[in-house]
């Protein structure tokens, strides 16, 4: 993909924050707060959109007051990062009324996952500009008593240093539990970690393609959109969100329908390699049947498949430059991501204008 790569994140930097969907950063200021003491441990400087912290219902915003937040964060010289406060289920809405040649003259880091996916693609679509699937500011950098150390080192990684991110190694510990934050329950403890078993290879070999993906059932939103990327040739990465009650997991039922939807798509017979993050409060025999459904959805193929990776809605988690050229390789045990997420200055393609 002929991207153009934004300019890296330098300490003393200002990163902008804004609410594409999901109104939560009204009803949870205690998790905003902790997120921007996280960003400014840091170094970094924080500024927020005219309606980031706005409630309209169920979203932040109507849909032109969430895209014009995003076009004042990515007009503003001073602003060199975009974050999202949390995903939700309606970046989907502000589609039609976003600028993307504003944009695309103006480009910089945007970072965000979940429902963010929708965002991910048009802009990669639209606007060609690499954007990076990664922590959000209540989630990630809301978590008490701080930010994880590993969630902390591959976004510093992927956005704030022009070398090579490298191999990507597995989490020694994660956590999916659930500290209500209507409560403050989550103010109260750092949740419990759990070990980490490691990467599992549902499918041995080795690849090498772009990496691009995002969460289900957002992707799914997008297909048959202008804004759908195609996979084709690519390293394909899910993320399984958690399901419509706070703390449990996406229905098994609702998983094979959008699978399904994939596999109508051809996504499953012309991807290169398939990478899948660890989902959220799924049981071994959760995953047992994710494993059969994926084998069966991939029968056939012969690229490699490889489960359990810190991609998405389960603590900790990387932050994965979208377009990036990645590879897999069973025999090492190694997923890498073989080029910078960002450059020392903005780096455009050549045939671009």
């Amino acid at each position: 993909m002929d991207l153009i790569i934004p300019k890296k994140l330098n300490k003393g930097d200002t990163v902008g924050v804004v609410s594409p969907s999901a109104g939560l950063a009204n009803i949870f200021p205690h998790r905003v707060r902790q997120g921007v003491q996280a960003l400014e441990k840091l170094g970094f400087k924080v500024v927020f959109a005219p309606n980031s912290l706005k409630r309209d219902g169920y979203v932040s915003g109507t849909p032109r007051e969430r895209a014009d937040d995003l076009h004042a964060m990515f007009a503003d010289l001073n602003i060199k990062a975009i974050i999202c406060t949390i995903g939700g289920n309606h970046s989907n809405q502000i589609l039609k009324y976003l600028d993307f040649e504003l944009i695309k003259k103006n480009p910089k880091i945007f970072i965000g996952y979940s429902d963010i996916t929708i965002l991910h693609y048009a802009f990669a679509k639209k606007a060609k500009l690499r954007t990076f699937y990664g922590p959000c500011l209540m989630p990630e950098f809301g978590e008490y008593p701080e930010i994880l150390d590993y969630t902390r080192e591959y976004f510093e990684r992927a956005v704030a240093n022009e070398e090579t991110i490298g191999i990507i190694g597995s989490s020694e510990t994660w956590t999916d539990e659930f500290l209500d934050w209507e409560e403050k329950k989550d103010r109260e403890r750092p949740r419990n970690l759990f070990s980490n078993e490691g990467y599992e290879w549902w499918r041995e070999g080795e690849a090498k393609g772009e990496i691009f993906g995002g969460a289900i059932p957002t992707i799914n939103h997008l297909a048959g959109t202008e804004y759908w990327v195609d996979p084709k040739g690519k390293i394909f990465f899910i993320d399984i969100p958690e399901g419509d009650v706070p703390g449990k997991a996406f229905f098994l039922s609702w998983l094979d329908s959008f699978l399904s939807d994939l596999d109508n798509l051809n996504v499953f017979s012309s991807i290169k390699g398939l990478v899948i993050g660890r989902p959220y409060a799924y049981t071994k025999q959760d995953s047992q049947w994710l494993k059969e459904r994926i084998l069966f959805y991939t029968a056939g193929q012969k690229y490699p498949i490889i489960y359990n990776v810190n991609i998405g809605h389960v603590t900790p988690i990387i932050t994965v430059p979208m377009g990036a050229m990645a590879q897999l390789d069973s025999s090492k045990n190694a997923f890498t991501i073989l080029e910078s997420g960002v450059s020392v200055k903005i780096k455009r393609p050549h045939n671009d204008v």
